[in-house]
């Protein structure tokens, strides 16, 4: 074919022998691959302690002591929450964990009770998707649902003496652990020790990267915005990350060069319908004609193929222009699958600063494949709860230093206020604002309610709870903590036609608001159960690796009675009541998620239909609306000739069947064409359609 695909092989042997030089001074030296079972399997004594670090800031720590079984604590706290796990851990001769037992509870509030013991030539254990048992075969070697980090260090050390580095394990699967390279760590005290990082895949979509020191023992967890690292080594936390972000980039780059297709010639897709979102009709068979990242023409179905053109065969589907997660926390994991989503654009609704513009620059300079991104300018108060994103601020003039300051790098559309803010420096922020030329949105801060940020000159506020809790709270409940989730129980009791109801969401109409609802991340919190496929993954959860497929039979919020789960439905319909209401008085919906985009934007999008709206409304709202909202109509957000050639492929009609979209068979961004089914493989994802047929033109 005339499209590029380097050799995935030279890609590999190329990454090895590059140095981090920009993360580190000295050249690394090779990785032992593997070590004896003597080594892997000694038992640590005494006790281990590491600090737990968000974008600089410490936030928590793990305690470990070994003795004739290992303890473990580990907990932090970030925004308000975090999870808090007790593990008590029991090893065999052969060093696989004999009895696993671990209790707490789930950063969102869900109780945590596993236990895992191996009882004879069986295996039994229970998690949120109930009681499992085994015979012990080839995989004896238990994945935690659960656990601690602690646990990567527990699977390393019998992964290191496997062949292969890879293990089968239960309850499915397998592990495989990478020994990817060696550097010299610094502590406190001066002294410098050796450590390896590894990358362990299996798990999750992504691998967790991590390292052990030369005696095999965890050193550090790292990603791009947390590190566990060793007590002693915190100086090391900003190296880790960075490493951690260069470790997943090399990844994404050697996958995009085998799903990338980028063709010499223009691009005809041919016999396809395309979406007018201002019609919201699909139009008569066509074929679109895409040559340098534009759209050239839309024609007649061609009848022959042209030898100046790649002719792809659209078989009667939909063409639909790329879509908008209007409330991302962007980061690479989740950059590809966007794409191969029909998200192409995202707005990051707070962030690293650093962090986010370390991913920006790579998707622009094409070392990434990724969706747009717009900025949103986070700014926090601090507080024993506050978030660790954006800029963090103390006092009033701080806070509008920061306004000044992300309106002086010219990249921010608006800025975002969040819950530790003092209520009443928020009026002087939005004038700041304002004057400087940005919008401004975010929750409402704790101590006060939507009413005043109405007041105060918020152009739009986010999550649909953050409004509705001023109608259930008293002024001194504090929404810094998990409150501001679990006090969705009381929103069955709201009564939609109140005045104070009413006098909330007409203000907003009579303003033109924007409402960001975050609909799929509340009915994760609200309807997801121990035991049960979440309501929003029921769709596509065959498809998926088996640790997401555990976890999404997981509840996120504590249901700690009867009374509880039937509150939380009732509260998941108030909201949905809320929602529509807000729409029929003019204000504006904004769709996004808040939990990565990709499958969970397409359960988001669903669920506007129980609002009310048609699916070819939703389809509008997520393309040309959307692209209206941030200025940039006159080059996306519906497929017409000049505009960008952003677009993606379903066989079926959104239109009729917004669920259609789910089974994505061809994007385009950037003049790039991508197949999800040459993508979904990467991250363990069975795809869910085929890839349509390039008829000719390409070799």
């Amino acid at each position: 074919m005339n499209y590029q695909r380097r050799s995935r092989a030279l890609l590999v042997m190329i990454v090895a022998v590059l140095s981090l030089a920009a993360c580190r001074q000295q050249e690394p030296t090779p990785p032992a691959a593997a070590v004896s079972q003597e080594t892997a399997f000694a038992r640590p004594a005494g006790a281990e302690t590491f600090t737990a670090i968000i974008s600089g800031t410490r936030v928590g720590q793990m305690d470990v002591q070994h003795g004739d079984v290992t303890n473990v604590g580990y907990e932090y706290r970030n925004n308000g929450r975090g999870p808090s796990v007790e593990e008590v851990i029991e090893f065999n001769d052969q060093g696989l964990p004999s009895s696993w037992h671990i209790t707490g509870a789930t950063t969102f509030g869900n109780i945590i009770a596993e236990d895992f013991e191996i009882e004879g030539g069986r295996a039994v254990w229970t998690d949120t998707t109930g009681a499992s048992a085994e015979e012990l075969a080839e995989a004896n070697l238990y994945v935690a649902q659960e656990s601690s980090p602690y646990a990567l260090w527990v699977y390393a050390r019998l992964l290191l003496a496997a062949e292969g580095n890879t293990l089968a394990v239960l309850p499915a699967g397998e592990l495989k652990l990478d020994a990817i390279e060696s550097l010299d760590v610094t502590g406190s005290d001066g002294a410098s020790i050796a450590v390896t990082t590894y990358a362990l895949s299996g798990i999750d979509l992504n691998p967790s990267y991590f390292a052990l020191d030369e005696d095999g023992l965890l050193f550090a967890s790292m990603s791009e915005r947390f590190a566990l690292v060793r007590t002693g080594f915190e100086a090391e936390e900003q190296r880790l990350r960075d490493l951690a972000a260069e470790y997943a980039t090399r990844r994404f780059e050697t996958i995009q060069e085998q799903v990338t297709r980028v063709f010499d010639k223009p691009v005809r897709i041919n016999n396809v319908r395309v979406f007018d979102p201002d019609s919201l009709n699909l139009s008569e068979p066509v074929s679109v004609l895409v040559a340098e990242n534009r759209i050239a023409s839309i024609d007649d179905v061609t009848q022959a193929p042209d030898a100046d053109e790649i002719l792809i065969d659209g078989a009667g589907g939909t063409l639909v222009a790329g879509m908008y997660e209007m409330h991302a926390h962007a980061g690479q994991g989740s950059a590809l699958l966007n794409i191969a989503a029909g998200v192409t654009s995202f707005r990051d609704m707070g962030n690293n600063n650093e962090v986010l513009d370390d991913l920006i620059n790579k998707i622009e300079s094409g070392r990434l494949v990724g969706p747009r991104i717009h900025r949103s300018g986070f700014i926090e108060g601090r507080s024993p709860f506050n978030s660790n994103s954006g800029i963090l601020v103390s006092t009033q003039e701080e806070a509008l230093d920061a306004v000044r300051w992300y309106a002086d790098q010219g990249d921010f559309h608006q800025i975002k206020i969040y819950n530790s803010m003092t209520p009443e420096w928020v009026p002087a922020m939005v004038t700041e604002a304002h004057d400087r030329g940005l919008r401004v949105a975010g929750h409402v801060p704790a101590f006060t309610n939507a009413d005043a940020m109405i007041a105060a000159g918020y152009d739009e506020l986010t999550h649909i709870n953050q409004v509705m809790l001023g109608w259930v709270l008293a002024p001194d409940e504090d929404t810094r903590t998990l409150l501001r989730l679990t006090a969705m129980k009381r929103f069955p009791a709201i009564d939609i036609n109140s005045d104070a109801v009413q006098s909330t969401i007409s203000s907003m109409g009579e303003r033109g608001m924007g409402i960001d609802p975050t609909l799929a991340i509340h009915e994760n919190l609200m309807l997801s159960r121990n035991g049960e496929v979440a309501p929003g993954m029921v769709d596509y959860i065959d498809n998926m690796p088996v640790g997401i497929q555990r976890n999404a039979r997981t509840a996120r919020s504590e249901i700690a009675s009867p009374e509880d789960d039937i509150a939380y439905r009732q509260g998941f319909a108030k909201i949905l009541e809320t929602v529509r209401e807000m729409r029929d008085q003019g204000v504006v919906i904004i769709p996004g998620t808040d939990l990565g985009g990709s499958f969970s934007y397409h359960r988001e999008l669903e669920l506007y239909q129980e609002i009310g709206m048609t699916a070819a409304e939703v389809l509008k709202m997520a393309t040309l609306d959307m692209a209206s909202y941030l200025g940039q109509d006159d080059e996306l957000g519906s497929i017409e000739q000049g505009k960008l050639a952003d677009f993606f492929l379903v066989p079926g009609d959104p239109t009729t069947d917004l669920k259609a979209i789910k089974t994505i068979s061809m994007v385009v961004k950037d003049g790039n064409v991508y197949f999800p089914s040459d993508i979904y493989p990467e991250f363990g994802i069975q795809p869910f359609t085929d890839a349509p047929v390039i008829v000719s033109g390409a070799e």
